[in-house]
């Protein structure tokens, strides 16, 4: 039996604006609040690092197939 590769998704149950933080940790297992923080440190430097990256994230990352309740 073959095992399915991970995938990463913009999450669907834990998003504040478009998944793509809490998608980052469902991927790697850990809380979503640790990938936020970092994602608003790079906002810090003037925003670009961390906003150019978001969107085109949000843009090309697919939202989660399955709805998790």
């Amino acid at each position: 039996m073959t095992k399915q590769p991970k995938r990463l998704y913009r999450s669907r149950q834990d998003r504040m604006i478009a998944g793509v933080c809490g998608g980052i940790a469902e991927y790697f297992n850990i809380d979503p609040v640790i990938i936020r923080l970092l994602a608003a440190a790079l906002l810090v430097p003037g925003g670009l690092p961390g906003f150019i990256p978001y969107v085109i994230m949000w843009i090309v990352v697919p939202e989660s197939p399955d709805r998790k309740k």
